[in-house]
């Protein structure tokens, strides 16, 4: 009985998948011979050896043409799929060695991703249109996880993890604070303790955000879960359903701002997690990356809306 064949067995240039492919578009050996600049006998030899490489025959010949067997219609469906890839890849390589190209793999806390971030990258992303931006969602402790393994070139988290061992840099304040729904004859709240909260149902994010990862921790060392009437996808959905009195979420107060009318109040939280500031942060291999360099700075420069969004919260009065 044969040894089974290992993949790495499989030594299939990309060139006789071009030929095989000519030869099932085109309909004969000779016509696809001549379309790859091939003697009738230098393409037919190919095409042998990779029968032979295979182990199977890919082609019925006749005097009319080739018509592929199963095998090698198998073998059209793949050669397909490697030549748009290997076609891709050419063009991303040769955009990359030209220096014209970088592509940033960003990863950010739910309240970067949802408001601090996007204006800022639409202005970058403007600025430099040689530079892509991968840009995914994690929880503070996951984006500086992924730094640390060079999975992720840039992370946006907040300051309650230890950025040890990364390029860190204080960039927006962020404070977390609670809508609640506004009823006639409410009292002004100056604020209010998360584990008060906890005794109400919440409207929030999906459960794998990383806000809602964050405050199911904070709760968890309260010994308490959240009890979620509903998650909803961004904040925008949240208020109707908080103005609803379903219930009470958390979000941050720029957030909360920019979606506040006279159906919802907004009340700080009293913890002292709750008041936090976002980090830029870069790990080794970042530092190596133009581009990384060019987003980390450019983000730096532009935080005209840091300081006075959390520390003017004070200064208003919830609706009522």
């Amino acid at each position: 009985m044969p040894a089974a064949r290992r993949v790495s067995d499989y030594r299939i240039e990309p060139f006789d998948l071009r030929l095989f492919a000519a030869v099932l578009e085109l309909g004969t050996i000779t016509a696809a011979a001549e379309a790859m600049s091939l003697s009738l006998a230098a393409a037919s030899a190919r095409l042998k050896a990779l029968e032979t490489l295979v182990g199977t025959r890919l082609l019925e010949r006749s005097k009319t043409g080739a018509l592929p067997t199963a095998a090698g219609r198998a073998l059209a469906r793949h050669a397909q799929r490697v030549l748009v890839e290997l076609e891709s890849l050419h063009v991303e390589m040769a955009s990359f060695a030209g220096g014209l190209r970088g592509t940033v793999r960003v990863l950010c806390n739910t309240a970067a991703l949802s408001e601090a971030l996007p204006p800022r990258l639409g202005r970058f992303l403007a600025a430099h249109p040689d530079i892509d931006i991968e840009l995914q969602e994690a929880s503070s402790a996951a984006v500086l996880d992924a730094l640390r393994r060079g999975v992720a070139d840039l992370g946006i988290a907040a300051d309650h993890v230890d950025p040890s061992g990364l390029d860190a840099r204080p960039w927006l304040a962020d404070q977390l604070v609670a809508l609640m729904p506004a009823r006639h004859g409410d009292q002004p709240v100056a604020a209010v303790r998360y584990v008060e909260l906890l005794e109400q149902p919440f409207v929030g994010l999906p459960r794998d955000s990383g806000l809602s990862r964050f405050l199911l921790q904070q709760a968890s060392r309260a010994g308490r879960v959240p009890q979620h009437r509903v998650r909803v996808g961004n904040f925008d959905a949240m208020v109707p359903i908080v103005a609803a009195g379903v219930g009470v979420a958390v979000m941050p107060l720029s957030a909360a701002r920019r979606r506040q009318d006279a159906s919802v109040r907004i009340v700080p939280l009293a913890d002292a997690w709750a008041r936090r500031r976002l980090l830029v942060c870069t790990g080794a291999m970042g530092e190596e990356m133009p581009a990384v360099r060019l987003l980390r700075d450019a983000l730096m420069e532009m935080r005209e809306l840091s300081e006075g969004d959390a520390d003017g919260l004070g200064a208003r009065k919830p609706a009522s």
